[in-house]
């Protein structure tokens, strides 16, 4: 525990927005995934019993119900998606912010003390180069959960619409 409390000191205070705003992307994250294993099946289930009880006379209320199940069903797949891009989004700006941050440290302790101080300037470049890391990281690993989550939203949709296609 000190050990992260330390990395955290080095890191700046961007570094516990980063947390933050990881923290809050990775919910979302998770909460999708349980959505996808979970829920999804359940909500299937539901709609494609509101397909079969349909009323089989009218032919044009038929489609406009088709065409509502299935906006619905993508509305559900996608809800949150657009929250975890712009959370990915933001954490590599997190990431810049705090490089930017520590470079301005650096350079008030050669105002200060001059370019002889390399302790000074040490403590600067280590909390650049950790809120840039910690952005990216975190950045990258959501970019692809969230690429990954939008594929199997737009999967889903397709095979639910070719379900209700097909019957």
């Amino acid at each position: 525990m000190e050990k992260i409390l330390s990395f955290f000191d080095q890191g700046g205070s961007l570094l516990w927005a980063i947390l933050a705003v990881s923290m809050l992307m990775w919910t979302l994250i998770i909460e999708r995934y349980w959505f996808f294993y979970f829920q999804l099946p359940q909500l299937q289930a539901e709609l494609l019993g509101q397909w079969r009880n349909r009323s089989p006379s009218r032919r044009m209320s038929e489609q406009r119900l088709k065409h509502s199940l299935i906006a619905r069903y993508l509305a559900q797949a996608l809800r949150g998606l657009k929250a975890v891009d712009v959370l990915t989004n933001i954490l590599p700006l997190l990431g810049l912010l705090g490089t930017v941050s520590g470079m301005i440290k650096v350079f008030e302790v050669i105002n200060v003390f001059g370019a002889g101080n390399a302790r000074g300037m040490a403590a600067g470049i280590s909390e650049a180069l950790i809120t840039t890391m910690a952005g990216l990281i975190t950045a990258l690993s959501g970019y692809f959960f969230a690429a990954n989550l939008e594929f199997r939203a737009r999967s889903a949709h397709e095979q639910f619409n070719t379900f209700l296609t097909d019957r």
